[in-house]
């Protein structure tokens, strides 16, 4: 016959500190399982609509069935050799970006700075310069996106001795500014706070050593 067994079940905050740990670790190992960096792909989105670039597009079949358009945006993290992030689009001149992005991001030098390399590449090429970035390989970072660089001249006229090397740069610094943002929000998501705030919202249970149960 079958037999009934009484186990007693608690919530996190009635487990001792070790235990605690291996609740959370619980947590985090599948906690994950959800498109938790939307938030900064959206905050990326902005941005480079402000630097003039266009993101590439990909299409994403939907557990339900049908499919949606989700842009050309990667990553691996965090702990890694080889983890970042990158992105596939096309770049061309936005007027008033370096403005632009200081008003949407007042206290990010990064972003500023990569809006003025961009900024003066343009302006010594009669913001002409035009990009497509693409991504190669197996990996997710900066330096496996290819970067095509041109100058539309009417005249044909070449780049200035720079130009190329200092728009890839600035579009790989975008990616570097990308992987740090996933990586902070994934750390802030992460934290004992944040885990402790989750495990209790959503009622879970552990049993007195700190195994899910219930």
């Amino acid at each position: 016959m079958p037999e009934i067994i009484e186990t007693t079940v608690y919530r996190l905050d009635e487990l001792s500190e070790t235990a605690k740990d291996k609740a959370r670790a619980w947590y985090r190992e599948g906690g994950f399982d959800y498109d938790w960096y939307d938030a900064v792909y959206e905050d990326f989105q902005r941005i480079a609509e402000i630097l003039g670039i266009r993101l590439k597009t990909r299409t994403a079949r939907l557990m339900g069935g049908g499919s949606r358009q989700e842009p050309c945006i990667w990553f691996r993290g965090f702990w890694s050799q080889g983890d970042g992030a990158c992105w596939e689009g096309f770049y061309s001149y936005c007027r008033n970006a370096s403005a632009a992005i200081r008003a949407y991001a007042p206290q990010d030098e990064m972003l500023h700075g990569i809006a003025d390399a961009l900024q003066d590449a343009q302006r010594r090429n009669f913001y002409q310069l035009r990009a497509d970035v693409g991504h190669r390989g197996h990996y997710y970072h900066e330096y496996c996106m290819d970067i095509a660089v041109e100058r539309a001249s009417p005249n044909w006229q070449d780049m200035t001795a720079d130009a190329e090397d200092v728009v890839a740069e600035a579009l790989r610094d975008l990616a570097r500014w990308l992987y740090r943002q996933l990586e902070r929000e994934y750390d802030y998501l992460s934290s004992d706070e944040v885990v402790d705030e989750t495990i209790l919202a959503n009622g879970h249970t552990f049993t007195e050593g700190g195994l899910r149960f219930g």
